[in-house]
């Protein structure tokens, strides 16, 4: 599905998208935020990121580490993104540890897909599980919100033990609800 939007769709969806999050209680009261910069034909996170940042939000973007792993850094803007392997975008910044997320109040996740148990489908590369269960082991419990397309809402999508579920998904019409809020 997502092959066939154009740059304008994934605009026009990353607005959609951020008008969306930024009414979420999960984004107003947190101080610091977990997020990721969209690649390619991913919803778009610029507006978003931006529109974080101008609010006083410290907002920790990930560095791909080579096991996969993920290190964090703060989001200075978009003039402070070089891109880097696989194609993504990450910050220029210094880099504050694969730790650091334990400071997010709430982590925005990528996904191709949430069923209505908040089961993310993720891109199968393992480096968002490895942040949530560095969460859970801290005892951490950020709110947890995956970013996505319309129709990318599903019934069920395959899930893991391991799997832990997201609690909204914020799509370019509006908020899906899983579980608890804020």
């Amino acid at each position: 599905m997502r092959s066939r939007f154009t740059a304008d769709d994934i605009a026009a969806a990353g607005a959609a998208l951020a008008r969306h999050a930024l009414e979420l209680p999960e984004l107003a009261a947190a101080g610091t935020v977990a997020a990721y910069v969209s690649v390619g034909r991913e919803p778009g996170t610029r507006a978003l990121l931006d529109a974080l940042r101008a609010r006083g939000v410290r907002v920790l973007l990930p560095v791909l580490l080579p096991d996969n792993d993920l290190d964090w850094s703060a989001y200075e803007g978009a003039g402070h993104l070089v891109r880097a392997g696989r194609g993504l975008l990450e910050p220029d910044g210094e880099r504050l540890g694969p730790e650091a997320v334990l400071a997010a109040r709430t982590v925005l996740l990528p996904g191709l897909a949430v069923d209505r148990h908040g089961v993310r489908l993720g891109r199968g590369g393992g480096s968002y599980d490895r942040v949530l269960a560095r969460l859970d082991a801290a005892g951490a419990a950020p709110a947890l919100v995956v970013l996505l397309y319309d129709g990318e809402v599903l019934d069920e999508v395959p899930g893991e033990a391991h799997d832990r579920p997201v609690q909204a998904a914020v799509t370019p019409s509006g908020v899906h609800r899983f579980g608890r809020t804020g």
